[in-house]
């Protein structure tokens, strides 16, 4: 009896090894879910062409009118975007300009390095090389009433998940497919600029999360940032792309309720906590 109770557990024990290598085979190069963008499974997608819009995420927020003229701007000096460096991953504005066109709350002008081409162009036409009727006078450029500077918070790999357990029961690489379960978040903010006044307009926070196995991508050659990494094609751009939608639909829901906020006496005149001695109107005398 002892020994065909023995055989019972060395036949379960094989059979739950291979369902789990079953698994790992089944998700061989998937690098995880669809990051999550407030609890959905899609991202950024599709196409803008002025005020229209093609495979939109249905969940982007969408302005029947649009509110202004919009530059985006990123420091690109702050740490968080050498970081994007380790991920292949470059420049954020190219998404971030998309989504916006294709919630047609703005207005989007160039205000990055294409504006050398333009100027380019307007040299060649002082110049006299351009032909007749080209028309690239002065006075065509459209101002940006609001400039919009994104910036990512954090983006790293979580604590072990719902396979450690699985994986304390297992021997070898098949402990290691289940124990490697993990969860990743990245958190981003937008702030939106006033550009005559430089008064802060709006701020935002948006997050999103997804989960992936990290030892399939390193098992099964899935490693992240490969010859075509990028935003749309990574783990981590998609997560990051996600994080700006969150961040871009709650900025949008503030400002459609904007209420421009109001000082005595006006704004930028000492304010109303003046100092002793002070010069503004709500200085102690």
């Amino acid at each position: 009896m002892g020994g065909e109770s023995t055989n019972k557990g060395i036949r379960a024990r094989r059979a739950l090894v291979a369902a789990v290598a079953a698994a790992a085979a089944a998700l061989a190069g998937c690098e995880g879910t669809m990051p999550a963008m407030g609890g959905s499974k899609s991202t950024v997608t599709g196409a803008a062409g002025g005020a229209t819009s093609e495979n939109a995420n249905s969940q982007l927020e969408h302005c029947g009118e649009t509110l202004g003229t919009l530059a985006v701007v990123e420091d690109q000096t702050a740490s968080w975007y050498h970081y994007l460096g380790q991920y292949k991953l470059g420049s954020t504005v190219p998404v971030l300009r998309m989504m916006i066109q294709q919630s047609n709350c703005f207005v989007v002008v160039e205000r990055g390095r294409a504006i050398n081409n333009m100027m380019q162009e307007r040299s060649l036409a002082q110049s006299g090389e351009m032909r007749e009727g080209s028309n690239f006078g002065k006075g065509q450029i459209v101002a940006a009433d609001y400039t919009m500077s994104p910036s990512i918070n954090f983006s790293q790999k979580g604590t072990s998940g719902g396979g450690g357990g699985l994986g304390g029961l297992l021997p070898g690489a098949i402990a290691a497919v289940a124990g490697s379960f993990r969860a990743n978040e990245a958190s981003t903010t937008l702030l939106m600029v006033d550009n005559r006044s430089g008064v802060q307009l709006a701020a935002a926070e948006g997050s999103a999360k997804n989960f992936d196995f990290g030892f399939l991508g390193a098992a099964f050659g899935g490693g992240v940032g490969g010859a075509g990494g990028g935003y749309t094609n990574t783990p981590e751009g998609k997560l990051i792309t996600a994080a700006f939608a969150d961040s871009y639909n709650q900025l949008v829901r503030a400002v459609r309720n904007y209420k421009a906020q109001t000082v005595k006496g006006g704004l930028g005149t000492g304010g109303r906590l003046g100092v002793q001695g002070g010069q503004t109107p709500a200085s102690p005398k």
